[in-house]
């Protein structure tokens, strides 16, 4: 049988594109990206308090993975709009790099024999771990950016754990192929072209090439044109103004929802949290305040009476989404606070909030005490000069800066302050 028509033969492969000053150059611009990803990752997992109740942690039994974990701050008010928002625009830029090195080596998935050595066989695990765990983590990342949830399981969970798992196999496939990588790219510069050495990353290049179609560089610069194009459909929905009619590819980009005070985006509609507009009537709704000297039990017209505070906040998302600030009015939480025996700010404690939804994660959730004693931190009654509508949250709504969008609970029911 010709080797041509067996994929563990070097013959088979045919590209002439494929050698090691191509795939070092992807690989080098992966390690500085996917270093950023990870660090990027971690952060947006602290930024939900995971460690505050059972309900904030949505990956119960992580261990020592969750070593790194702090208390979120509250300042800069836009600082998980940034770190999110690079998160999931690099993620998605990437991915023309991520497919292209991939290409770039998949005669090695295929070498024989499986292991030449320790070392070899060491590397071609970490391959394995590599690849399925790159193609999970993005696959899962694009899902969520989409709203598609079809994964079997929380996305939470399954994208925390399989970051380590993938980063692992990434750090140890970057100690052994980052010094070639260094050298490749380095002895085609001084050459002034494009050389594949034999000896490091010569199984790549294939022994019978098919003649050109473009050069390594113009396959660099196709694929650079590739990411161009996707952070360009993807980037805006982080951004305010004109940029966001330029994020085709986001669920969330495009112009915003209608006009008017309430015109923002927004991820879950009242219907969709299954909200009643009888429960949420002036007569029916009541803020139920739970605390160190008992219980209170406040209508809107009551918290109407409280001394009112503004807020200039933005709303950002785990998808890579948010809005530009919005002027909230309402109560300080600490405020609310002092309602229930915490009258002194600095002693202000963490608070459990519930809402009125009906099903859908984070119906429940909990904030540090930084969190609540933030004079930033409100119970939001109003946007923008008007009441909220019911899809913002009516008749009231948690908003933290820097906070998640789905830790400001929108339709609140109940505060319950106290250590958690």
């Amino acid at each position: 049988m010709s080797d041509r028509r067996l994929p563990t033969s070097p013959g088979f492969w045919r590209s002439p594109l494929r050698g090691p000053w191509f795939t070092s150059v992807l690989g080098l611009v992966l390690l500085v990206g996917i270093t950023v990803l990870f660090v990027t990752g971690l952060v947006s997992y602290a930024a939900y308090n995971p460690g505050l109740t059972p309900v904030n942690d949505q990956t119960p039994g992580k261990g020592i993975l969750g070593f790194y974990l702090f208390d979120w701050p509250t300042r800069p008010s836009w600082l998980y709009r940034l770190t999110q928002n690079v998160h999931v625009t690099l993620g998605i830029t990437l991915i023309p790099v991520l497919l292209a090195k991939l290409w770039s080596v998949v005669p090695r998935l295929f070498a024989l024999p499986p292991a030449r050595s320790l070392t070899h066989a060491l590397e071609r695990i970490s391959l394995l771990l590599l690849v399925g765990g790159v193609l999970f983590e993005f696959t899962t990342g694009v899902l969520n950016v989409q709203l598609d949830y079809v994964f079997p399981g929380s996305f939470y969970p399954l994208h925390f754990y399989g970051a380590w798992v993938f980063f692992a196999a990434f750090a140890v496939h970057v100690a052994l192929k980052l010094p070639a990588a260094l050298r490749n790219v380095r002895r085609a510069r001084a050459a002034g072209g494009e050389p594949a050495p034999p000896r490091e990353g010569g199984d790549l290049v294939s022994p019978r090439p098919d003649p050109p179609s473009v050069s390594r560089r113009g396959a660099l610069w196709l694929v650079g044109g590739g990411s161009l194009l996707l952070f360009a459909t993807t980037a805006g929905r982080g951004f305010d103004g004109p940029l966001r009619r330029t994020a085709l590819l986001a669920p969330h980009g495009g112009p915003e929802p209608g006009s008017g005070p309430g015109g923002f985006q927004i991820n879950k509609t009242a219907a969709y949290a299954g909200i009643d507009a009888a429960e949420t009537s002036e007569d029916a709704w009541r803020l139920v305040v739970t605390g160190r000297t008992g219980t209170v039990r406040l209508a809107r017209a009551d918290l109407l009476r409280l001394p009112l505070h503004s807020s200039a906040l933005p709303i950002a998302c785990v998808e890579g989404w948010s809005t530009s600030d919005q002027w909230w009015r309402g109560v300080r939480l600490r405020d609310l606070a002092a309602l229930v025996g915490y009258e002194d700010p600095a002693g202000v404690p963490d608070v459990f909030v519930e809402s009125l939804q009906r099903h859908g994660a984070f119906r429940r959730a909990g904030l540090r005490a930084n969190q609540v004693r933030d004079p930033l931190s409100l119970l939001a009654l109003q946007v923008n000069g008007e009441d909220l509508t019911a899809d913002h949250g009516y008749p009231a709504r948690v908003i933290v800066p820097a906070a998640p969008g789905v830790m400001n609970t929108k339709w609140v029911a109940r505060l319950t302050f106290g250590d958690l």
